[in-house]
């Protein structure tokens, strides 16, 4: 019965069809607490067993020191404006290890954990697009990493010194004007002969685009399809896509044109194309060797199952923390109807929404980091930070230019969020556009390859095992039907009694429940569109979306919570561990809502109907309310030790003149400054000063000893730098115009000068 059954299934495509190349990337990585999510089934106690590292004591060292001394260096307007990172910055990189952190200590590399290079990155990437791109290429998918995991003894030996030193810039040669994210299907050609010496070499012709360092590169990872039409090689004549390295000015490479930039949106960084016409290299440049030869993409599936983690969730969520950050001071030092911007519920609420999405995205990071660092690579995961974190980075971004109005508008050496708003889209579309990531790649791979039984029939099926058939088929039987009766079970309970909540806080454990009850229905709804879409799930990509969401927001939700167990149950942080995990639910909540209404067949007659009403009337969660969103918001308008631990790893410039360094400055003294301000309110009350704002009464206040001298001068001094901080760039026609240089003196209003970045007062 079992092998009519298995054929039945092959010969109709009841099951999803597999590619060569699909497989390979189903088959790189590691399933992770993901599992649990597609199985319906999750194990908080084990979740909350995962490791949540903290930093390396010499990795925090890298960052307090030579990263934060980089930033101090750094003229990034300047570098923005012209389009240039000076010679001694990339000296100071390459003496310090920025370029060596994917390589081991022998090849003269520092190695760093993955959480330590995601660390690094996010703390330079929200102030230079540039010297970003400078450390991410070199530290994530490219030379260095592929090397290290593939290369041979003689590239090792060769390559890696240099690229440590930084004496070669790697970039890596993947995408093509007809290959985008569909990367498998590359055009660029390599052919393989032996010349006159008998020497088997490639001639190669290829021509990428969007390719980041290309124009300072002089090492190429270069993606090639190899024809080996004598089969010298011994793989076929078509061997498969394979990686290839060309160093630029290298003998045979006369036709490689390399140099030209392409423009990004947003913020400069290098990029540009690179186009080869009959390049010669020999065998011996295929990156690990002969033995991996036609493995390319197979090597590129490893590297990101785990390398998706790193660089755009950390380029993500540090512009989701700086901008958070700034608005969150901005709207307690900027005033309007004689108080802060900040006090207002509408800014309040969009305070709130980025303090917690924040939060819960730096959780998020920590903990998936933690989990390569520990072995795992999990593709899904790292699928999933990749394209919720650039996407949730793009609508804070919004919000903070939202609250910071006119500041964020106005171009210049001192706008702290307006570079980051216009360059959201480059992470949006780099790595895989995350309208692919979500309609194709999460649920798609992981409906496969992390669902406890599905991947198996497939294998099954394909290799005409009846006796392996029959064991997963019937072990998905038993978990669907199982799944049938615990969603009931804990729709109507909610998750009470039902769901096993481990020891946590008290004020968090309704929201276990809630991701228990939220997963299971999802394990079962997995099954049904396995069981009724199957092979057509691939062209239902709004659909799949949806799941996809499902299963983004339990992993981002969940480390909120996993965060605030490993931080010790900081209460403080409580209100935006609830408001984290109430907008998680919320999203789940949505996702399924749009699940259910467009389900296909006879099966969706009956989500559409009655299961769309019951989940109507018995919701996972609702968006949070103003009451959480003024809590949430609280942590981001206080100038204290909170505020600085949620900033920790961020660069404050602390002490400087640019944009965000006399912000904060301003930020703390007007957080000095404010029982000062009680006391005059007080008097205010009392009827001792008469009504007004208090900055105005400060003369008042002192001489009617309401206030000190010194509490008098801590408001005056909290005064001006409000001043200061809420003014913007201001530029001379000539300035304006590019006839002399920018950022140097620019007249404002009120017969003020501004110069350097510092306001002061003509004549002074």
């Amino acid at each position: 019965m079992f092998s009519l059954v298995m054929n039945w299934m092959r010969d109709n495509k009841i099951l999803p069809q597999i590619s060569d190349t699909e497989r390979q990337a189903l088959e790189a990585g590691d399933v992770w607490i993901d599992g649990q999510f597609f199985g319906g089934k999750i194990d908080f106690e084990a979740i909350l067993n995962e490791s949540y590292d903290e930093l390396p004591a010499n990795e925090r060292a890298f960052l307090d020191g030579p990263c934060e001394e980089l930033l101090k260096m750094a003229d990034t307007y300047q570098i923005q404006r012209k389009r240039v990172v000076p010679q001694e910055l990339m000296d100071f990189m390459g003496k310090n290890g920025f370029f060596a952190m994917q390589i081991a200590k022998e090849y003269g590399g520092m190695p760093f954990s993955t959480q330590g290079k995601s660390a690094v990155m996010a703390k330079i990437t929200p102030h230079s697009g540039a010297l970003s791109a400078l450390v991410v290429i070199p530290n994530s998918l490219g030379a260095a990493e592929l090397l290290g995991h593939y290369g041979t003894d003689e590239q090792k030996s060769y390559y890696l010194p240099k690229l440590a030193s930084g004496e070669f810039i790697p970039c890596f040669g993947l995408t093509e004007p007809t290959a985008g994210s569909d990367a498998a299907s590359i055009k660029a050609e390599g052919v393989v002969f032996k010349d006159s010496d008998g020497e088997i070499k490639f001639k190669l012709n290829f021509r990428k685009r969007y390719i980041t360092l290309a124009p300072i590169s002089n090492l190429i990872s270069l993606a090639v399809r190899l024809h080996d039409p004598e089969n010298l090689l011994g793989k076929g004549e078509d061997a498969g896509i394979t990686v290839v390295l060309v160093e630029k000015g290298s003998p045979g490479t006369e036709g490689l044109h390399i140099g030209d930039h392409h423009d990004p949106i947003g913020e400069f960084f290098a990029n540009g194309p690179i186009v080869g016409h009959d390049v010669i290299v020999p065998a011996k440049n295929v990156l690990g060797g002969d033995e991996y030869v036609g493995k390319g993409w197979k090597m590129l599936m490893e590297s990101l199952a785990g390398g998706r983690m790193v660089s755009l969730p950390a380029s993500g969520i540090s512009a989701m923390r700086v901008g958070a950050s700034a608005a969150g001071a901005y709207s307690m030092v900027r005033q309007q109807f004689g108080i802060p911007i900040g006090q207002m519920e509408g800014v309040e609420a969009k305070i709130g929404k980025m303090a917690a999405l924040s939060y819960t995205f730096e959780a998020a990071r920590v903990f998936g980091c933690s989990a390569v660092d520990h072995g795992v690579q999990p593709p899904v995961t790292s699928a999933i930070m990749k394209a919720y974190s650039t996407e949730v980075a793009r609508e804070v971004g919004i919000d903070a230019m939202d609250v910071m109005a006119g500041s964020a508008v106005m171009q210049g050496p001192n706008n702290i969020v307006g570079r980051g708003y216009c360059a959201a889209p480059v992470a949006i579309t780099v790595e895989g556009a995350n309208i692919m990531t979500r309609t194709l790649m999460i649920f798609g791979q992981g409906a496969t390859r992390c669902h406890p039984y599905a991947y198996k029939v497939v294998e099954a099926v394909e290799g005409n095992d009846v006796g392996a058939f029959r064991k997963n088929l019937l072990g998905w039987m038993l978990q669907f039907f199982m799944g049938i009766v615990m969603t009931l079970v804990r729709g109507v309970t909610r998750g009470w009694f039902t769901v096993k909540v481990p020891d946590v806080a008290p004020e968090t454990k309704t929201f276990y429940r809630r991701f228990g009850w939220a997963a299971t229905r999802f394990g079962l709804l997995t099954n049904l569109a396995m069981f009724f879409i199957g092979g057509k799930l691939k062209a239902r990509g709004n659909l799949t979306g949806r799941y996809a969401d499902v299963v983004a927001w339990l992993y981002i939700g969940i480390s909120a919570l996993r965060r605030f167990e490993a931080e010790g149950r900081r209460r403080e942080d409580l209100p935006l561990v609830i408001y984290s995990a109430t907008y998680s639910l919320a999203q789940i909540q949505r996702a399924f809502e749009g699940l259910y209404e467009n389900f296909d067949g006879p099966v969706g007659a009956i989500l559409r109907t009655v299961g769309r009403s019951w989940i109507g009337m018995n919701p996972l969660a609702k968006m949070p309310n103003d009451v959480m969103s003024h809590n949430a918001a609280q942590p981001l308008q206080r100038y204290d030790a909170q505020f600085l631990r949620l900033l920790d790893g961020m660069y404050l410039d602390e002490g400087g003149n640019s944009g965000i360094g006399r912000l904060f400055d301003a930020f703390k003294k007007s957080t000095e400054a404010e029982p000062v301000r009680g006391k005059i309110r007080a008097a205010q009350k009392a009827r001792k000063l008469p009504r007004g704002k208090t900055e105005e009464l400060a003369e008042a206040a002192r001489d009617a000893n309401v206030i000190s001298s010194a509490e008098f001068d801590t408001l005056v001094a909290a005064r001006d730098a409000c001043l200061d901080a809420i003014e913007v760039d201001v530029f001379t026609p000539e300035e304006y115009v590019g006839k002399a240089p920018h950022g140097v003196t620019a007249t404002g209003d009120g017969g003020q000068k501004r110069h350097a970045g510092k306001l002061k007062a003509v004549g002074e």
